[in-house]
């Protein structure tokens, strides 16, 4: 069986910073990539808002470079999933694609989390084209445009209001005849003049054409089907952390995200820590990420080394 001393476990911005950081340590990390290798941000193209690129950057660039920075300061970095995980006593033991076993003094889970979406076949068409889940990533393309958010709870309204301060005219797609936000964050939707609420409405089917998304075919609870002319359609409809395989010993809060301790990236499982998404159900931002995966090995590095 292999001895791992630091396994870090995905491969998005807070695997990646988390494995050029424990390198750096000479912690000798192991990262598996999983399946979806750059993590959720090679769903989007150009990221304006990453620090130190002034005209932007490609989102799967971006991973490349991350992951060669960590490959070239020593991180052995594999595809693989992980398939299963007993946490009840180190060395911890994980089993990679149903078959290999290993051992692992410290663990990193930055598995991340995935968007929830509708489930249409044009949603996915469109996905990178006008089909977005991250409005704070995206909006910025949408300047002075008009786009449409699918939601009706706070994080529906945060993203409706942020977009509204870029683009023309914002849609609330609400499938309810209320909205589930808090009342402050319903009063400030209904203030802004730029945010028009489609009430008991279901998006049938995104449109578009080879140039990107067009509009959106919806239908009311009445029967009535209608389509609205937009560029942009953004989902707000929650986030599945990808935590689930570790959720019989590590804690999680209600939606599944993991808890880690303050400001640090332990768990309640000693030698167990987590960063970016899978533990953040709040910011979401590659930057964010990358920021948990250095502390996740710092914090590493110190108990590794206790």
């Amino acid at each position: 069986m292999e001895k791992v001393r630091c396994l870090i476990i995905g491969g998005g911005p807070a695997g990646y910073t988390a494995a050029i950081y424990a390198s750096r340590a000479a912690l000798s990390p192991v990262l598996y990539e999983g399946m979806e290798p750059g993590g959720q941000l090679t769903t989007t193209t150009v990221i304006e808002n990453f620090p130190g690129y002034p005209e932007g950057v490609d989102a799967n660039a971006l991973m490349a470079d991350m992951r060669s920075q960590a490959v070239r300061l020593g991180a052995d970095v594999r595809r693989g999933t992980v398939t299963a995980a007993d946490l009840s006593g180190r060395p911890f033991k994980l089993t990679i694609d149903d078959e290999t076993a290993l051992e692992a003094d410290a663990l990193i889970i930055a598995t991340g989390a995935t968007a929830r979406y509708l489930g249409l076949p044009s949603e996915q068409k469109f996905r990178g084209l006008g089909v977005s889940a991250c409005a704070t990533c995206d909006g910025f393309f949408y300047r002075r445009k008009d786009v449409a958010v699918v939601g009706g709870g706070d994080t529906a309204c945060e993203e409706a209001t942020y977009l509204a301060s870029l683009c023309n005219k914002v849609y609330m797609i609400v499938r309810r005849d209320v909205l589930r936000a808090s009342v402050a964050m319903q009063e400030k939707v209904k203030s802004t003049p730029n945010i028009e609420i489609l009430w008991n409405c279901n998006t049938r089917e995104v449109l578009g054409d080879s140039g990107g998304v067009t509009g959106a075919r919806l239908e009311r609870k009445d029967g009535e089907v209608f389509d609205i002319s937009i560029d942009g359609f953004f989902l707000a409809i929650g986030h599945n952390p990808q935590s689930a395989l570790f959720a019989q010993w590590v804690n999680t809060d209600s939606e599944g995200y993991i808890i880690t301790d303050g400001r640090t990236s332990h768990t309640n499982v000693e030698g167990v820590f987590a960063a970016g998404d899978v533990q953040d159900p709040r910011y979401r931002q590659a930057i964010t990420a990358a920021a948990s995966g250095c502390r996740a090995a710092l914090d590493a590095e110190k108990f590794l080394k206790q």
